[in-house]
């Protein structure tokens, strides 16, 4: 055994540049694994430091206890509490202070006009609260609002709309409101919430502009005496708090906004991370292994050798397993401190582009380093096993051959096992897609089918390379020829080289088709739904925004160019005991306005006490026209409604409808998500757009868009999904570029008095490097036909299976263009990964080339 080793550490020596490929796609691979790990702990234990400081002198927060919670929303609406009660908190004992919290959404415009924020993360606003230890922003210049129309905003926010003490600027609540920034602050240290803005009010413009009416927040603070402590600050308060109403310490409130940020961005931040460090260490599965079955075929010889001199095949196999060893645990090594060195690089790069970190150190845990370390191993070890079985079963006659290419991986054995699992896969997931809708029969047959088209590799690998290099013959004559018959010598070699860029491939164009489909979705939402001829809406997308003045509608429908004008806002309730989203509107206009379907019973007569619901949820809900429903809101209210219309399609227009009479007295902060718009006849476009831009400038200048460029608009956040996906799928791509890279050096090396020879009957330098680079192209065109065809079919499948899983209607859709892009950016990348191997081989001396054995 200890020969064996010692004979693997000698080969690694002498042979280090064979596994240089195999080094740096493990480096990689794991580097990310161990980057993500490390950012995400640092970012947990940076915004559990963060609202830890901020909140430290709020020692209980009374609240309601009462939340609804909607369909896809993680975080509930909450039950406001009467600011009255802070009297009856003042006199408890152990109280030193309490101070009511104001909050709602508030969005600030810049001095370029432009709103600031709300591409996403919250726009807060809120009144500022004067006793500074239950304040959570820290004053950091200037001073504190005084009077009506004075506001502090946090400096994170001034910095980006270029405002300073003194400006005067707007703040959308969503009514206009005019205000002068005189002070900035902080949040716990830093100079916001991450992308969070926030500005503060005086109390009486905070209950004027934020509440449905005065004395009403979302919580008290409160702040214990001397040598109070949290729990027994918390268990005075409870018996003094009404029925509903309740206290925690303010630990559990810090730690409350954490966990939320935790659920809503970094868990979402860091499995979106994790699943790309996943797809880099599967490409590079394929690199390794490759790797590892090109050294063990070129060592036949070797191999057949030791075993004729007394070498076990244990021996053997282990001796090609301790090299395997040794490189993995090298390459995961480095690659935990390449990982250290990423999130370093993140913590200082995300600043630079306005996601601020929160200040402190890297976290480094154990699992951060141990686990990166051991998938490594694995993944490595995993990779080259089969090649060091293959190994060990070399027979000692090997020894007499002359040449050890491999050329199998063609057989009928392995195209019937590839045409099993194909025809499985293609089962369970129409079954899944069409029969039985169910994400994870699809998700099944999606992993059979990738698990098919690695089967079926070298069967296809031979047929396909003959197409895809037919023309290289005519264009490049012998070049193009010789290019042809070495990516054609070994079908397993050039289908395992192939398939990591394949992988790389499929999942860019996976998210390509079904980016395009979502797209191609709205699109069919608005044209189907949406009857008007343009939109007011605030390009947000999350919890960002402050939404529309529910003034907006009428004022534009007052213009002589509109016919309609409707406006649809939001509120939520328990419908019979479930929470659901609601939409305020003007139920006629909006049938007006909005195509939705077959309507039975009446949209005019709903009143205040009526109730309008989609087919699909009156099904749900056991509901029919005349039918009662049960309606709790947030403001502890219940009362009965009347089901008196049931509508075919809810898209736009939402599940539940209500009126705005209706939702009047049980309203908190009163927005509009949507403005619609018809114009009268005879009036073009432009001029009605005109007209109703003119008003939407008195209500803080929300975008009016035509019908299509408010589909457009509406997914534009697809667009900037699809960069973030193709930035992270790079490192795929670049593994991918290394395997091809170091194949062709592995079989260069191979092929040396073969090369010796040409260069000896009369090939130039030129031919030869054009040579290895055709081939190395032509292993990419195949890898990227397949990844092409292999992502076309899975984003087929997730829409299909989405299209069943949910209530949405999906339109699939293919982007030629996109697509065409992909199959581009795969061959550039293969002659990209040809260039050193081509240069490699041109610099061999004939003569001792022709000389190699």
């Amino acid at each position: 055994m200890n020969a064996a080793l010692r004979l693997s550490v000698s080969s690694l020596r002498s042979h280090k540049r064979r596994f240089a490929g195999t080094f740096f796609a493990v480096f990689l691979g794991v580097a990310f694994l161990a980057g993500t790990l490390v950012m995400g702990d640092t970012l947990r234990a940076g915004f559990d430091t963060m609202f830890g400081n901020a909140t430290k002198g709020t020692d209980a927060v009374v609240r309601s206890t009462d939340t609804i919670t909607t369909p896809g929303e993680s975080q509930g609406v909450r039950r406001p509490v009467g600011i009255d009660l802070v009297r009856t908190i003042e006199r408890t004992p152990g109280v030193a202070a309490a101070a009511p919290d104001i909050q709602g959404a508030g969005q600030l415009i810049g001095s370029d006009g432009k709103p600031i924020g709300g591409q996403g993360p919250p726009t807060l606003a809120g009144n500022w609260i004067d006793d500074p230890k239950l304040n959570a922003y820290r004053l950091a210049e200037g001073r504190a609002p005084s009077t009506s129309g004075e506001v502090v905003v946090n400096r994170g926010t001034a910095k980006k709309g270029h405002l300073k003490i003194g400006d005067t600027t707007v703040l959308r609540t969503p009514d206009p409101v005019r205000v002068t920034i005189v002070g900035l602050a902080t949040f716990g240290g830093a100079d916001g919430m991450a992308q969070v803005t926030f500005t503060g009010m005086t109390q009486v413009d905070a209950e004027k502009y934020l509440t449905a009416k005065p004395g009403q927040a979302a919580s008290i603070r409160v702040r214990a005496g001397p040598g109070v402590g949290q729990d027994e600050l918390v268990s005075a308060l409870t018996p003094v708090l009404p029925k509903g109403v309740e206290a925690i310490t303010g630990q559990e409130s810090a730690q409350e906004n954490t966990d939320m940020v935790s659920s809503q961005f970094l868990t979402v931040f860091t499995t979106l991370l994790l699943v790309f460090s996943g797809i880099a260490l599967l490409v590079a599965t394929f690199s390794i292994h490759n790797t590892f079955a090109i050294v063990v075929a070129q060592r036949t010889r070797e191999n057949a050798l030791l075993r004729a001199l007394g070498a076990s095949r244990r021996q053997v196999t282990v001796s090609t397993l301790a090299e395997a060893s040794v490189v993995a645990v090298t390459a995961s090594a480095v690659g935990i401190a390449g990982g250290i060195g990423i999130a370093a690089g993140l913590q200082a790069l995300f600043p630079a582009i306005g996601f601020p970190f929160p200040d402190g150190d890297l976290v480094i845990s154990a699992l951060s380093m141990l686990l990166p370390l051991v998938v490594g191993v694995v993944v490595c070890l995993g990779s080259a096993l089969l090649p060091a079985a293959r190994a060990g079963r070399t027979a000692p006659l090997a020894a007499l051959r002359e040449t050890a290419v491999d050329e199998s991986g063609a057989s009928r054995g392995r195209a019937a096992v590839g045409g099993g699992l194909a025809a499985l896969a293609l089962a369970v997931t129409l079954t899944g897609v069409l029969l039985t809708p169910s994400l994870w029969l699809a998700g099944l047959g999606a992993v059979l089918a990738l698990a098919a088209f690695v089967v079926l590799g070298p069967v296809a690998s031979t047929t396909a390379v003959r197409v895809l290099g037919a023309p290289l013959g005519r264009l490049r004559g012998v070049t193009g020829g010789l290019a042809r018959r070495n990516a054609l010598r070994s079908p397993r070699r050039t289908a395992a080289t192939a398939g990591a860029l394949m992988i790389g491939v499929a999942v860019v164009s996976l998210f390509t088709v079904f980016g395009a489909s979502l797209k191609a979705t709205m699109d069919q939402t608005v044209s189907r739904s949406f009857a008007g001829d343009v939109a007011v809406s605030t390009p947000s997308f999350g919890a960002g925004g402050s939404g529309l003045s529910p003034k907006l509608a009428p004022a534009v429908a007052r213009q002589p160019t509109v016919e309609y004008a409707v406006g649809l806002g939001k509120g939520v309730a328990e419908v019979n005991g479930k929470g659901r989203a609601l939409t305020v509107t003007d139920p006629v206009v909006l049938g007006k306005v909005f195509d939705l379907g077959d309507v039975q019973g009446s949209l005019r007569d709903l009143g205040t006490d009526g109730i309008a619901i989609t087919r699909k949820e009156a099904d749900k809900q056991h509901l029919a026209t005349g039918d009662t429903a049960r309606l709790a809101f947030t403001d502890g209210r219940e009362a009965n409604f009347t089901v008196r219309a049931v509508y075919g399609r809810s898209e736009l227009a939402g599940d539940y409808v209500i009126t705005r009479a209706a939702w009047a007295p049980h309203r908190t902060q009163d927005t509009d998500t949507l403005v619609a718009v018809s114009f009268k006849d005879g009036v073009s476009t432009a001029e009605g757009k005109a007209a109703v831009k003119k008003v939407a400038e008195r209500y803080g200048s929300p975008e009016v868009q035509t019908r299509d460029e408010y589909a457009q608009s509406s997914a534009g956040g697809i667009d900037m999904m699809l960069t973030l996906v193709y930035a992270l799928l790079a490192l795929a791509v670049l593994i991918a570029l290394l395997g091809i890279a170091n194949t062709l050096t592995l079989a260069i090396h191979e092929r040396t008095r073969e090369l010796g020879l040409l260069r000896a009957v009369g090939q130039t330098r030129a031919q030869l490097r054009a040579m290895v680079r055709w081939e190395s192209v032509l292993v990419a065109a195949f890898g990227t036909a397949g990844g092409l065809a292999l992502g076309a079919f899975l984003g087929w499948v997730l829409v299909e299976a989405s299209d069943g899983a949910s209530d949405s209607a999906f339109a699939f859709a293919i982007p030629p263009l996109r697509l065409a892009v992909v199959a581009l950016v795969g061959l550039a990348a293969g002659a990209l990964a040809g260039l050193r191997p081509a240069r490699r081989a041109a610099r061999l001396d004939v003569l001792r080339a022709i000389a190699t054995e």
